[in-house]
């Protein structure tokens, strides 16, 4: 059985080109256009790893870390911050949160692979 990620992205073409990437390397793959649509996502499923990005309307993803990392069963998930942002305060912000890791956009499909390898089991 597949692993699955959870894409949390405002922007649709981004959402589609990572999921293509994570589908690609054989990753089941489910989607959130907000911070609220991915908490709505992840009730009742399980999910290996987040990706999600920053600046999102409704709900950002330093909110969503945080509310993810206030359910038990999702505690412990890696989340993976891809944004466009690159400042320390906002690294240090989702760090405090509860994130896993932070790649800048445009991504690196290669990369994306390589850093999912390292935090997933």
């Amino acid at each position: 059985m597949s692993k699955t990620i959870l894409i949390v992205d405002d922007s649709p073409s981004m959402r589609g080109m990572v999921s293509a990437t994570l589908a690609g390397a054989g990753f089941s793959v489910i989607e959130g256009a907000n911070g609220q649509e991915g908490l709505d996502r992840l009730q009742g499923k399980k999910v290996e790893l987040i990706i999600t990005d920053l600046n999102m309307p409704i709900m950002d993803g330093i909110q969503f870390i945080t509310k993810v990392r206030a359910q038990r069963e999702h505690k412990f998930t890696p989340i993976l911050m891809l944004t466009t942002e690159s400042q320390d305060t906002k690294k240090q912000a989702a760090k405090a949160a509860g994130a896993t890791g932070w790649l800048t956009k445009p991504f690196n499909a290669q990369q994306v692979l390589q850093t999912i390898a390292k935090v997933l089991p």
